[in-house]
């Protein structure tokens, strides 16, 4: 397997740097998808589209037993030396080419699989609603087993290991609309202060305790309010909130308890307070099966001294809706050491691409031990 993808190396290094050059962002990779595409029908391999939205699926195989292998497409979109841009700084660039390396790999290999293998290009993974987009078409609805990849920063894990599991938090956004009235600097009884209602709300949420033994946390992380007039006591306002839990029961209590809290200070204040989710991403379910099978496969590939365990990560991923809204899916995520520097959602991220090269091995050697499984 070794001899094949040293071979196949110089072309995935090609599509490697055609992704990175080329990014879009969330629900915007049409040319991704175009590319991507194209490179799986010389394959000859089954592809289904979506009339709307971007991405697509690309099956190999037949039959009832089926294990699926999924990768993000999106960008993000940050500042880069001065300019705002799409920039594949979360690794999705590497994720698949991995993912198509791994179809490519099995199509070298001539393996034929006792059962379908499905390979899912998302997209909108950073806007946390492109797994969801997927479920609601049924795509995963016959997958039995599912994998994914995530390159990992270089303090979590090292160039030359890898974990078979990443125990991603839960994470849930909202934007809010604090809506008042405006009063004269000198009569604030007038009017409604909506500085004053955006600290009462960052005071309370302060004051939110649930099990201390699962890590949680919310913040503020965006207010603004007022203008070029300082004697304006100004009654309206807009923020964000980040809210991050390690369970998905916990985020839960978390949104409820952040829900109650605006709720109680729209009233006390007499302003209204819009409060919208922009997005949310579940909690991590790992399948110690599906685990199992991706530590051996980690220890057949890089030695057994190089498999991490799985392991606690604050990020988030929706990768884990699939097993959330389906849970009778066996699944797991690769966390792929790369030298990854200076970090995740870094515009200057950069890694060692020698590692793709071990997650296509391991993905693949996941895959085929997982039908070998499925067989026994």
């Amino acid at each position: 397997m070794k001899t094949h993808i040293e071979e196949l190396k110089s072309e995935l290094f090609r599509i490697f740097q055609h992704l990175h050059a080329h990014p879009e962002i969330s629900w915007k990779e049409y040319n991704t998808t175009e590319f991507l595409k194209s490179l799986v029908e010389e394959l000859g391999v089954k592809i289904t589209t979506f009339a709307d939205c971007t991405g697509f699926i690309a099956e190999i195989g037949s039959g009832e037993t089926c294990v699926g292998l999924r990768t993000d497409i999106d960008a993000l979109w940050q500042e880069v030396d001065g300019t705002f841009q799409a920039n594949h700084s979360c690794g999705h660039d590497s994720h698949m080419t991995m993912v198509f390396g791994t179809l490519l790999l099995l199509k070298r290999l001539n393996y034929q699989p006792p059962g379908k293998i499905k390979f899912i290009f998302q997209p909108a993974e950073e806007k946390g609603t492109g797994a969801l987009k997927l479920i609601e078409k049924g795509v995963v609805d016959d997958i039995d087993y599912l994998y994914g990849v995530h390159l990992r920063p270089m303090e979590e894990v090292p160039f030359g290991k890898a974990s078979s599991g990443i125990i991603n938090g839960a994470a849930k956004f909202f934007s809010g609309e604090i809506i008042g009235t405006d009063a004269h600097g000198a009569r604030p009884h007038q009017g409604q202060n909506a500085i004053e209602v955006g600290a009462a709300i960052v005071n309370e949420l302060s004051k939110i305790h649930l099990n201390p033994m699962i890590p949680y946390s919310v913040k503020m992380t965006a207010f603004h309010a007022g203008g070029e007039s300082s004697n304006i006591i100004p009654g309206r306002a807009s923020f964000s909130l980040d809210l991050r839990a390690q369970s998905n029961e916990i985020m839960h209590q978390l949104s409820n308890q952040v829900e109650k809290i605006i709720e109680c200070i729209a009233s006390l204040y007499e302003a209204k307070i819009n409060l919208q989710v922009g997005a949310e991403i579940a909690a991590a379910e790992i399948s110690p099966d599906a685990q199992a099978i991706m530590q051996e496969a980690i220890i057949e590939t890089l030695g057994s001294e190089q498999h991490m365990m799985p392991y606690m990560s604050s990020g988030g991923e929706d990768f884990h809706f699939y097993t959330l809204k389906r849970p009778t899916i066996k699944a797991t995520m690769l966390g792929l050491g790369c030298d990854l520097v200076p970090g995740l959602h870094h515009p200057k991220m950069c890694f060692n691409h020698d590692a793709m090269l071990s997650g296509i091995e391991i993905l693949a050697k996941t895959i085929m031990k997982t039908f070998d499984e499925i067989e026994k």
